[in-house]
């Protein structure tokens, strides 16, 4: 496989989104609770230009998990 930028954050994203999961699935043990307590994260950009208005939000809410994720997916990316 080609390394290019859209590989890198098309594999960053994904590596989010199963850290995401795993901590979902594992947010049912309590032992485990500190890898899926998340931190949340929110810009909301907005303008009123008089022509053109627009509101933005965009949250993140990252765990210890999901970045583990992130870099298991950076690790990957590398690899090919």
């Amino acid at each position: 496989m080609k390394k290019n930028t859209f590989t890198f954050i098309l594999l960053l994203i994904i590596g989010l989104v199963a850290g995401t999961l795993i901590g979902q699935l594992l947010s049912s043990v309590p032992a485990l609770s500190f890898l899926t307590k998340s931190v949340e994260l929110s810009w909301k950009p907005k303008a009123d230009l008089l022509v053109l208005k627009y509101d933005l939000l965009l949250e993140l809410k990252l765990s210890l998990i999901s970045l583990l994720g992130l870099a298991a997916a950076f690790w990957l990316y590398r690899k090919l």
